[in-house]
């Protein structure tokens, strides 16, 4: 379970986060979605202590990230490409991934293994290092590296920025089953509504830092409210 209590970050007068009160609960596919601006990134760094909060805590089952490691050991996440070590190849990075995790290549290997059809034949056996991948080859890098330790909590952000309709496919199908199989919670940030939809059995929507709206997805239910709440409105006409 992860609690938000009076959680606030500030850059100037813009307020960046501000959350008195949110609770995510063991097994939520929780879906942020919201503007540019909205606080999504924002929030997935303070939740990660890749930023620290002005004021309020995070607890990750009980523990503070900002006061122990232990919640690593349980949660993996991707959020850009600064993530990766790009100077080696996917492989080698797997394999570093593992070694630190305390699997042998065996286990990366077979973990990998489940992975294939997202990797679409595009990161296996390429022989190039990360950097040189292209940037959907390498969110989909990190996106593996995230899930080859089969966490308890996974946070990606943005996931299906630069993948090909077929590996967007591939990746909601591969987060819903890795949930559902494992009961591990999952959030993700996205633009696409369609996506989020497809997958959360929670929505939460933000605005200007704060969770305006909470709402249960169920069989995706929560749709007709997102897109009204996002729809375009025409500006008056003049004569």
């Amino acid at each position: 379970m992860i609690t938000l209590s009076n959680l606030k970050k500030q850059f100037g007068e813009t307020i960046a986060c501000d959350i008195p009160s949110f609770t995510v609960n063991d097994g939520d596919v929780l879906g942020l979605v919201g503007n540019n601006g909205a606080g999504k990134t924002t929030l997935f760094r303070l939740m990660l202590d890749l930023l620290k909060a002005d004021e309020g805590t995070v607890s990750i089952d009980g523990i503070n990230p900002a006061e122990s490691e232990d919640w690593k050991m349980t949660t993996a996440a991707y959020i850009d490409d600064g993530f990766l070590i790009d100077y080696l190849t996917p492989e080698e990075y797997f394999s570093f991934l593992g070694k630190i995790s305390g699997m042998d290549q065996t286990t990366v290997d077979e973990r990998l293994a489940q992975y294939d059809y997202l990797a679409g034949g595009e990161i296996f056996g390429q022989k190039k290092l990360i950097r040189n991948l292209s940037a959907g080859n390498k969110q989909k890098v990190g996106i593996i590296s995230a899930l080859m330790r089969q966490p308890k909590l996974v946070i990606l952000d943005e996931p299906f920025n630069f993948l090909d309709p077929t590996s967007q496919s591939a990746l909601k199908r591969m987060l819903s089953d890795y949930s559902k199989q494992t009961g591990a919670t999952v959030i993700i940030s996205s633009h696409n509504l369609q996506h989020t939809v497809d997958i959360s059995t929670r929505i939460a929507l933000l605005e200007k830092g704060r969770i305006i709206r909470d709402l249960h997805n169920e069989n995706g239910s929560a749709s007709d409210e997102l897109t009204e709440y996002f729809e375009v409105q025409e500006p008056p006409q003049t004569v």
